[in-house]
């Protein structure tokens, strides 16, 4: 089970619903039609599992970023909107 060290520097589980979640949401933030925004996500959790694979645990932080940089390949405006949401929400 892979552990994702928090802000508050408690642990919970690593949740890819929760990552798939803020991502399909960024997506549809830019205007990407759901079933895109669907595919996308999908393909973003794939290749950020893959690089998860080999860890026991990661920050956050960490996540955001390596979301930030799988989204940024495939809708460069979402991975803005996913990596700052809170700063703009």
């Amino acid at each position: 089970m892979k552990h994702i060290v928090k802000r508050g520097k408690h642990t919970e589980s690593y949740d890819p619903k929760k990552l798939y979640a803020s991502i399909y949401a960024a997506c549809l933030s830019v205007r990407e039609h759901p079933g895109s925004a669907e595919v996308i996500a999908d393909d973003v959790i794939k290749n950020f599992e893959k690089w998860l694979e080999p860890k026991h645990e990661v920050t956050s932080n960490d996540i955001r970023k390596k979301a930030h940089d799988f989204l940024q390949t495939i809708n460069p405006d979402a991975a803005h909107m996913y990596l700052h949401h809170r700063v703009i929400w």
